[in-house]
């Protein structure tokens, strides 16, 4: 029932975290056939990022979710109404960089990328207990930054961890920073615009063609195989990624 690589889905997804504001979005996931749990503010955070799943959690996979200390009880319960394992992490969050990071981990199957300086003790335990390895990049908004693709491969706007990943060996497109809407910042990120919701179909919130790299994204995607789905018309968001459950 549970992913062991929830960020890289084997066969269809059945239920995903979304920001609790992004209703559209939601409705578009429905109509795919896709459950959508909203989540709740956390306060402390700045308002920009304070629904962003992405930064609340982290889904460790085998039905382990390790979350925010604090973190509204509600959406606490939509997780464990899932039978999903939930666990609390030690970092509390706070508003401003680095103390909202401890949760943006990015997992590409059995490797992460993070700043290990700030990554939460007790998610850094459950990952590395699964067997995965941590690779350890200067960007602390990792998931963020990264569009997971495959096991390998990923698409990010972050000239370091482009560098840092391609001396490991995976194989990643590097595009322009900008064209991504966050309210209140000059831009948002790919990864935070994106999940993977089928073993080969890549979603986005919005139309990648108003993204000046949408070819280079475009082309990277069918290289891999996947399928292009655009939730909703118009530029493309940074919704705090899409996270599959199930």
């Amino acid at each position: 029932m549970f992913f062991k690589y929830p960020y890289l889905p084997d066969r269809k997804v059945q239920a995903v975290v979304i920001d609790g504001r992004q209703k559209e979005i939601a409705e578009s996931l429905n109509r795919l056939g896709i459950k959508t749990i909203l989540t709740e503010k956390y306060d402390a955070l700045y308002d920009a990022i304070s629904f962003h799943p992405d930064i609340l959690m982290h889904n460790a996979g085998d039905g382990d979710i390790i979350v925010a200390p604090d973190i509204d009880e509600n959406f606490v319960a939509k997780l464990k109404d899932l039978n999903l394992n939930v666990n609390f992490g030690q970092n509390r969050l706070s508003r401003n960089y680095p103390g909202n990071i401890a949760y943006n981990v990015a997992r590409l199957g059995d490797y992460a990328f993070h700043n290990l300086k700030y990554t939460d003790p007790i998610l850094r335990r459950v990952l590395e207990e699964k067997g995965v390895k941590f690779v350890n990049v200067r960007q602390g908004y990792t998931k963020c930054n990264i569009a997971i693709v495959d096991e390998y491969s990923f698409i990010t706007s972050d000239e370091g961890i482009f560098k840092t990943a391609v001396k490991e060996g995976f194989e990643c497109l590097l595009i322009e920073q900008g064209d991504i809407r966050l309210d209140g910042f000059e831009y948002g990120f790919i990864g935070g615009a994106s999940g993977l919701i089928d073993r080969d179909v890549f979603c986005i919130a919005g139309d990648l063609r108003y993204h000046r790299s949408h070819k280079k994204i475009i082309d990277f995607l069918k290289y891999k195989n996947k399928e292009v789905f655009f939730l909703t018309f118009g530029e493309v968001r940074d919704i705090g990624s899409i996270i599959p459950l199930y």
